[in-house]
């Protein structure tokens, strides 16, 4: 189940006058930043112009994962693994959370050895990843034998439901006393003397002493109607359900062109990742050259497209003033149509895969933008020309696996504590001071 806008409206707190930190965005990052906040005794409020979870946060993979992550990123992903296990039993909800593995199989030996590269890193780490032959593959994917040489394999990695996790954590979070707005856009901020001093909603005005954006897709569009530019751009995603199916994997796996999470409903979330689709427009040409090497490293797995409403995208509307209706209110949930090419493509890939889920029907099928930052991983900084104002956005698909983790981070950086990880990587300075544009694993 996805949500859209016409959801009912689950979180709608009256808005207060001040609080300590406004949270722009109820996705995983924002409901987790401000979890965190609330757990520390911050007064805290969440914003959303939709839906708690109304995006991406509900609608990716669910899939948890350590296994070839960005170095930099992987310490995050460790603690986030820890902290979805341990929130599943402190929310006092069942949202899916179990450990069965993640599993990338690999058809020929030039794959295997792009895997095996990655393992130099897992005993960085002391993780449990390891090699395995195509007989052992064989022994976990119970469909259709003797078509990998082998794969790489992370019995830790886990999976959760979306849909489920993320309005159970913020239910949570408001019994732990966060406010919690749905229907409710930050059309901008307010600014005195040169530092944020809180927002400005469609309903009003709500004084802070520090905002932190989280606005996955639309961060750019944000930032830009305050003269800030963030290199960011959407992909749209395509996902389908299975209706129940038999038990060939209890856990996640990329196989060849597709990829499978076993569902606590017994059906299968299945995606094609070389049907990821980028629509060309205004920031496509703008971002350009930033985003040449992740274009480059990416070019199997993102489709350029010039479909759809590309003048809108030529022209986006980039100023407004506070008293102004926002493009947050005219499109309060993107809710973009899924790919019939990937559908196709899906189809096309179990009967190929695994048979024994290709005909299996499609009881849902949907679609959502995943926000891209050059290096394919996340800003997670305040922004030096707006202080008080934190980002943290552009997780470039890997949002719901790292989300705990990096509310952690927000919440002490907003709180002014020292950080736990080496935050360099995740600098919003990177896109203007020079330095490469190295793309970490891809979507």
């Amino acid at each position: 189940m996805i949500f859209t806008d016409q959801s009912p409206i689950q979180f709608y707190e009256p808005l207060p006058e001040s609080v300590d930190v406004v949270v722009i965005g109820g996705g995983v990052i924002g409901i987790s930043t401000a979890w965190f906040l609330a757990k520390n005794g911050v007064s805290v409020l969440v914003c959303d112009k939709g839906r708690v979870a109304g995006e991406q946060s509900s609608r990716n993979w669910g899939w948890i994962r350590q296994q070839s992550r960005d170095p930099a990123e992987l310490p995050i992903v460790i603690e986030s693994i820890n902290h979805w296990q341990s929130l599943s039993a402190e929310i006092g909800e069942d949202i899916g959370f179990t450990r069965q593995g993640v599993l990338y199989a690999a058809k020929n030996d030039k794959e295997l050895a792009e895997h095996e590269r990655w393992m130099d890193v897992a005993m960085q780490h002391q993780l449990d990843t390891k090699m395995l032959s195509g007989d052992e593959v064989d022994k976990l994917i119970k469909d259709k034998p003797g078509q990998y040489k082998g794969a790489i394999f992370t019995p830790s990695d886990a999976r959760a439901e979306p849909f489920k996790a993320v309005p159970a954590l913020a239910a949570a979070l408001r019994k732990k006393g966060g406010l919690i707005r749905e229907n409710c856009a930050v059309r901008s901020l307010d600014v005195q003397a040169g530092r944020v001093t809180g927002v400005v909603t469609e309903h009003g005005r709500v004084a802070a002493q520090s905002v932190v954006c989280a606005g996955g897709a639309w961060s750019t569009m944000f930032l830009a109607n305050l003269g800030i530019n963030l290199p960011q751009l959407s992909v749209r995603a395509t996902v389908a359900r299975t209706a129940p199916a038999p038990d060939i994997y209890q856990g996640n796996a990329a196989l060849g062109e597709v990829a499978i999470r076993r569902r606590q409903d017994g059906g299968y979330t299945v995606a094609s990742g070389p049907e990821n689709e980028h629509f060309i427009g205004a920031d496509s040409f703008r971002h350009f050259f930033k985003f040449m090497p992740a274009l480059y490293q990416s070019i199997r797995f993102i489709k350029l497209r010039f479909g759809g409403d590309v003048i809108q995208r030529m022209l986006p509307t980039r100023q407004w003033r506070d008293d102004e209706v926002t493009p947050f209110e005219q499109t309060r949930v993107l809710n973009p149509q899924p790919s019939d090419n990937a559908l196709r493509a899906m189809r096309k890939e179990l009967k190929k895969r695994l048979p024994t889920l290709a005909d299996i029907p499609f009881a849902e099928t949907w679609a959502g933008m995943i926000d891209v930052t050059p290096d394919v991983v996340p800003v997670m900084d305040e922004i030096e020309t707006h202080p008080g104002l934190f980002l943290a956005t552009g997780f470039s698909g890997h949002g719901f696996g790292i989300g705990p983790g990096a509310g952690q981070i927000m919440a002490n950086m907003v709180m002014g504590n020292r950080a736990a990880h080496d935050l360099t990587r995740f600098k919003m300075a990177r896109f203007t001071d020079g330095s490469p544009m190295i793309p970490g694993p891809g979507l």
